[in-house]
């Protein structure tokens, strides 16, 4: 029984003999384009045909630079590249790495012998690239007067900045004399001083386009003072000029808007700024006038006058509360010495002698028992409000007479 091997294997070997075939990997196949379509990935897929056969045809987002014109269906094309086989699908394809219209050979040779060698000379180098003014007042434009370039740069420039001045050198820019046109134009607006220079014109094919592919213009705008911005065709269109230039733009419209700034994002850049400037100095201001606050209070505080009236209050402070000091303890005396009065009152002979007791004395001695007197001594007795003078007729102890007389 013969091998048996799968769909990838098989794929996979008719990749490889794609692969090894030295034709097959350096082609170039003429035909119609048909089914092209851009993918968002920045692919392009596209179909080459002729009267007897078509083929798919693939150009990756990498390799777009080798496409300097937009392609559509019905151009009719030269594409070189490698054919191989996709192996998920089974199917080969030709991977195209440089596509340009056929009859326009000679042309796109000369574009790239002229770019390869402007760039060994360092042209194109980006130290020389200009940066592009973020405000100016002078426009210079070298375009046709009659196209439609100028109209939307006008139109353009206008809403952005009315203030901004366009000065047109109107020139050739296709046919016979258009380069020389267009460096007498680059020449004469580099003199007369504008801020910036726009270098252009609308669409069309590479043989429209070719003045902006010669090397007087790339030289012109290589040596200019001025800062140009190129904008030639449509955004799939690439001229030398674009390379040379300081900034390349997409379409005029574009250019414009590049090199014009709009005065009213302008305007409200500058009222936030005011407001900003206008809070931030409020807020100095405010807090310029708390240090101030602060420096007058401390220096009130560190016045000869205010220290004199603060000892001054200190002392009515202290000699007030030596006084109540003083005064509570001259009552807390008062008390003690009250105290003293009635206890002495408690033991003061006087006072007994207000109670109704007396006091008797015999010979200036007190008398304390009555064995200390006998019958006709003379006594004393003190009472309350005088003396009594008296004589002893008899005796008792304890309540009863000793008999005697």
């Amino acid at each position: 029984m013969s091998n048996v091997y799968t769909v990838s294997q098989v794929n996979n070997y008719i990749k490889n003999m794609f692969t090894q075939d030295f034709m097959l990997n350096r082609i170039a196949v003429q035909g119609e384009v048909s089914n092209c379509k851009y993918h968002s990935s920045g692919h392009l897929y596209f179909s080459l045909k002729d009267g007897g056969g078509a083929i798919a045809c693939v150009m990756f987002a990498g390799q777009r630079k080798g496409l300097a014109f937009s392609m559509k269906n019905g151009d009719r094309v030269v594409v070189k590249g490698s054919v191989s086989v996709y192996e998920r699908d089974g199917r080969y394809q030709l991977y195209a790495r440089e596509i340009r219209l056929e009859g326009e050979g000679a042309l796109y040779e000369r574009f790239l012998a002229l770019k390869q060698e402007l760039e060994e000379m360092g042209m194109f180098a980006p130290e020389y690239k200009r940066p592009i003014p973020a405000y100016i007042r002078r426009l210079g434009v070298v375009t046709a007067p009659t196209g439609a370039a100028i109209q939307d740069i006008r139109n353009i420039a206008g809403r952005r900045n009315p203030y901004v001045q366009i000065i047109l050198y109107p020139a050739l820019v296709q046919g016979e004399g258009a380069a020389a046109s267009i460096v007498r134009g680059i020449e004469a607006l580099d003199e007369l001083g504008v801020d910036v220079m726009i270098v252009g014109r609308g669409g069309g094919s590479m043989e429209d386009l070719w003045a902006f592919n010669e090397e007087s213009v790339a030289r012109a705008i290589f040596q200019c003072r001025t800062p140009v911005i190129s904008a030639v065709g449509h955004e799939t269109d690439v001229t030398i000029a674009d390379f040379a230039a300081d900034l390349r733009a997409p379409t005029p419209s574009a250019a414009a808007e590049l090199a014009v700034f709009d005065i009213r994002e302008f305007q409200e850049k500058m009222d936030v700024l005011s407001a900003r400037l206008r809070t931030g100095m409020a807020a100095r201001i405010a807090m310029a006038r708390q240090r101030q606050e602060s420096y007058r209070r401390t220096l009130g505080y560190l016045s000869p006058e205010n220290q004199i009236r603060e000892k001054r209050m200190y002392l009515l402070t202290t000699e007030e509360k030596l006084i109540r000091r003083m005064e509570q303890l001259l009552q807390k005396k008062r008390h003690t010495l009250q105290l003293y009065i009635e206890r002495m009152k408690g033991l003061s002979p006087l006072e007994k002698l207000n109670q109704g007791f007396a006091y008797v004395e015999k010979e200036g001695r007190t008398v304390k028992s009555v064995g200390q007197v006998r019958p006709q001594d003379l006594l004393t007795v003190h009472v309350r409000d005088g003396r009594i003078r008296a004589r002893v007729e008899r005796t008792e102890k304890g309540g009863t007479s000793d008999g005697r007389e």
